[in-house]
């Protein structure tokens, strides 16, 4: 009988936000008999940790011991020993010798005066044969939470059992609070009472990404990302503090503006602040001043006026409101919650005070001009001025953030009738918000500044920002575009900005390629009739751009005149700049050492000034050239760091999706690959976005196709396909799935639709010169013709297409092309043949490519079919069965020819690389064709038996 005390709670999903790596260690040690110990800080998320691996374990166990103690229950004796075995002693006791029962009764119970000083050996003795005596009857889970609450005289008898009970199935779930230092081992005095195999698992802050999903889960939506980075940033990733926060903000009527510090509640003030009581009133003068500070040292406090601040700030070490900087003259608070605490419970004019302070002591005319900011109340041109010159100071030297808060801290301090007025300098504020990919920040404050300006130009200016903001969900704005028409005029400037803007409009909204061109050519036209070279060379970008997927014989022209000067030096960067353009021609042209060199400078760029819009696209770029040369490893490690920069900004999600897709499926994981697509094309038919819809239903069919499963990729590609003819993209550079749905066609038995995919992306490519589609598309026309036995050709044509590929640095087509090589050449000719047979060494040239490519899904698609066991000898196969599998087209023969020498469905799969449902449908086709009802009647046609 399976016992189980203190049920515990089961735990809610959202709870377990971000723990993915921590719980994979603490299941592979569980599974394997072990004991785990989860450790960190206070409100972390240990005991949620904990609740969730019991959950998940506890089935498994015949008895579930638990405890759990607090603080003030901490000094009582054996009270968690209590809790761990008080309702198991009727199962055990008569199986303890009298002594140990005596004691452990006597302990349990409270009705003796058992101690450890005076029954020591006996308690030991008994919790051990305790445990035993459970795990004799079937295998033991102790779970125990807040291991320093637990009482000494519990730790110590259950240390001493834990470390005795060698190969018996009992295992420990324990968690315990420690300090917030990643590199103290404080844990380690509570390993001694686990087992010695005992994993310690520290339960570490969440990400930004993490924190902002565990707020969306508990109904905090529609915070802005800035306010979420503020949230994670104050929090220090703890979960219970980001949820107080959160509770905070919602209950809020007024919420912070930017800059502003967020609402502390009450909780968490004395949570953290309860040790500052023993501090004198100037030492907490002087840790305001440092709360204030953005980088905060002793030499910094003492210039701003607080003399004592070294004896002062070691005090406050000594209480841990402080940690102790081991490198360097920092002031560093032990957890940004006790600065924003003590921030937020000081008066606004204790606040001033402090950066009144700071405004003359700091050396960084940035934080100088901030500070006076702060201390200063209501308008002032001159303190608006200092504002405006430091936003610039940061703008650039790379952080568009801090440019956004000093210019909306410079407009909060511009008279109305100034010049620049505080509008104007809003929008500056909103365009640096959307450089930062602070988008949602930038979006309020220009439909703030739409809700009074009345001056055309403002006007237009903010519906751009509102434009912007939308990134790739431009569906989500296009109800705004007649009147931002409307508001540009007759205006030649104005109207160039609008109808660049409407070029991107009928790309992604409409996907009418010849609209959109005709459209950026107009915006290119109007900005240089206005000397407006910004947008001119935007507007020109883009007509590239569209040129270029669409096949037009002007691209590398217009691409010319969009690199011409004189340029802007921040566009000259900018993802939608003539620098990206030419990176795209040069990936889809195959000069892919030349692409890679440029990407590189133009990461190195938008990183050195904060652009992280520019900086999600361009890291994307990379690990696309990365995948494109065969260098899978790191292919893969940009697209994860692409996806997670992506998901941190909210920046092209869905795109950066979609490349990790492709990289999972070359480098990593398969089954990770085709749900990535999967996402990307829920978020792209959500966006209405037809052209990363086709791109991310590429990757789909790219991810099924690697693992076998044919008529997937079969389905999604011909919806690419259809995609593509209807929005006219006529370079097959530009999404490479030509080669996979032909590859596919032909594993179902397509042949003429394969050969015709060939045929019409053949043209397309001869007319542009794209020399790797053509050698890609060779391969798949190999295998084509290999299923129609032709042999020779489809060795010669394949032999031709790998070199090719390999001078022109495709690493992972070329080990693509010599593993079909290697297919072909591995069996002797003949239809009586296997397919897929190894002869020894046949796939060593794939197995060394692909090895040298990291393409790990592709190289254990080798050694399952290089290490597949020699089949036992068949017999022949009867010539009237042969004539019989005529009728059959390519790959039903191959499949009937399988099951006339005994393969299994599964096995015929493996070899064929097709799913096993592939064939099962195949099967059926088969048995119609040749009038027959079972796999029973394809054996008799091998024998040369008649069927009935």
């Amino acid at each position: 009988m399976r016992r189980e005390f203190k049920e515990p709670g089961r735990p809610r999903p959202d709870l377990v936000i971000g723990r993915e790596e921590l719980f994979a260690g603490a299941r592979e040690q569980l599974s394997r008999g072990g004991s785990v110990l989860v450790h960190g800080s206070a409100g972390i998320g240990k005991s949620t940790v904990l609740r969730a691996l019991a959950a998940e374990y506890d089935e498994s166990a015949r008895t579930v011991l638990r405890c759990s103690a607090t603080e003030s229950e901490s000094h009582l004796p054996f009270l968690a020993l209590t809790d761990l075995l008080g309702l198991v002693m009727d199962e055990v006791s008569d199986q303890l010798p009298a002594p140990q029962r005596t004691a452990l009764e006597s302990a349990l119970t409270g009705r003796g005066e058992s101690t450890l000083q005076r029954d020591g050996l006996a308690l030991r003795l008994a919790v051990l044969s305790t445990l035993r005596a459970l795990a004799a009857k079937g295998p033991v889970l102790i779970v125990a939470d807040d291991l320093q609450w637990l009482d000494p005289a519990s730790v110590e008898l259950l240390g001493f059992a834990a470390r005795r009970l060698g190969e018996m199935p009992v295992r420990m779930l324990c968690a315990v609070r420690t300090s917030t230092d990643p590199h103290g081992h404080e844990q380690d005095r509570y390993l001694r009472a686990s087992p010695p195999d005992t994993l310690a698992l520290r339960v570490a802050p969440l990400s930004r990404t993490h924190v902002a999903e565990l707020l969306e889960n508990r109904g905090y939506t529609g915070l802005p990302r800035s306010t979420v980075r503020d949230i994670h940033r104050t929090s220090g990733g703890n979960p219970l503090f980001a949820l107080e926060l959160g509770r905070a903000l919602a209950d809020s009527s007024t919420p912070p503006r930017p800059g502003e510090p967020l609402p502390v509640p009450t909780s968490l003030r004395t949570l953290v602040l309860n040790r500052l009581d023993m501090l004198s009133a100037e030492a907490r003068r002087t840790l305001l001043v440092a709360s204030a500070g953005a980088r905060p040292t002793v030499a910094l406090l003492r210039a701003a006026g607080r003399d004592n601040a070294e004896a002062e700030t070691a005090q406050a070490v000594e209480l841990g409101l402080l940690a102790p900087e081991r490198e360097g003259p920092g002031v560093r608070f032990a957890h940004p919650l006790v600065s924003a605490a003590l921030y937020a419970e000081a008066t606004a004019q204790e606040r001033r005070a402090a950066h009144a302070a700071l405004s003359t002591a700091a050396i960084d005319p940035i934080e100088r001009a901030r500070h006076l900011a702060l201390s200063t109340q209501g308008t002032d041109p001159q303190v608006a001025a200092r504002l405006g010159e430091a936003a610039a100071v940061a703008r650039d030297r790379g952080a568009p953030s801090v440019a956004a808060e000093l210019g909306l801290l410079s407009a909060r301090h511009t008279p109305a009738d100034a010049k620049p007025g505080p509008d104007e300098r809003r929008l500056q504020a909103a365009e640096d918000a959307i450089t930062a990919g602070e988008n949602d920040l930038g979006r309020d404050i220009a439909r703030e500044v739409l809700s009074r300006a009345t001056e055309p130009a403002e006007r237009v200016r903010a519906w751009m920002v509102v434009i912007d903001a939308a990134g790739q969900s431009l569906a989500e704005v296009d109800a705004v575009y007649p009147q931002v028409l409307a508001d540009a005029g007759d205006d030649p400037r104005l109207l160039g900005l609008v109808r660049y803007q409407l070029a991107w409009r009928a790309l992604v909204l409409e996907g009418d390629f010849a609209q959109s061109r005709e459209e950026a050519a107009r915006a290119a036209e109007l900005a240089g009739r206005a000397e407006d070279r910004r947008t001119e060379l935007l507007a020109l970008a883009f007509q590239a751009q569209t040129e270029m997927l669409m096949g037009h014989p002007d691209a590398p022209m217009t691409i010319k005149r969009a690199l011409k000067e004189p340029q802007d030096p921040l566009l000259a960067c900018h993802h939608n700049g003539a620098g990206a353009t030419r990176f795209r021609w040069l990936l889809m042209s195959d000069q892919l050492g030349e692409a890679r060199a440029t990407i590189t400078s133009l990461l190195r760029e938008v990183r050195r000034r904060g652009m992280v819009e520019s900086e999600v696209h361009y890291v994307r770029f990379l690990a696309e050239t990365e995948l494109r040369s065969g260098h899978c490893g790191r292919a893969l490690d940009l697209a994860r760091e692409g996806y997670v920069l992506a998901r941190d900004s909210g920046i092209g999600e869905g795109a950066s999706a979609m490349l990790t897709s492709l990289a999972e499926a070359a480098g990593g994981d398969v089954e990770r690959a085709r749900a990535l697509a999967r996402e990307a094309a829920d978020r792209a038919e959500q966006d209405g976005d037809l052209m990363y819809l086709s791109r991310a239903l590429g990757a789909l069919g790219h991810a099924q196709l690697v693992a076998g499963d044919a008529p997937g990729t079969v389905q999604s590609l011909r919806r690419v396909r259809e995609l593509e003819d209807g929005l006219g993209i006529n370079d097959p550079a530009r999404g490479r799935w030509h080669g996979d749905l032909a590859e596919a066609l032909v594993r179902v038995g397509e042949l003429a639709e394969a050969q015709d995919v060939i045929d019409v992306t053949r043209q397309q490519a001869l007319r542009l010169g794209r020399e790797s589609v053509l050698a890609v598309l060779d391969r798949a026309e190999a295998l084509v013709r290999a299923a129609r036995g032709e042999q020779d050709a489809a060795v010669r044509q394949l032999t031709s297409a790998q070199d090719r590929l390999a001078k022109l640095g495709y690493g992972l087509e070329e080990a693509r092309a010599a593993y079909a090589l290697a297919g072909l050449r591995a069996v002797p000719q003949g239809l009586a043949a296997r397919p897929g047979t190894p002869v020894p060494g046949a796939y060593d040239e794939a197995s060394r490519l692909f090895r040298r490519c990291r393409a790990l899904p592709w190289l254990r698609q080798v050694e399952e079919v290089s290490v597949a066991p020699a089949p036992p000898p068949q017999p022949a196969i009867a010539p009237s069965a042969l004539d019989a599998l005529a009728v059959l087209a390519a790959t039903e023969r191959q499949v009937a020819e399988l099951v006339m020498e005994g393969a299994t469905n599964r096995e015929i799969a493996g070899r064929l690389y097709i799913s096993v449902k592939t064939v099962e449908a195949t099967l059926t086709r088969v048995y119609r064709k040749l009038g027959i009802r079972s796999r029973v009647d394809i054996v008799r046609l091998a024998a040369g038996h008649r069927t009935n």
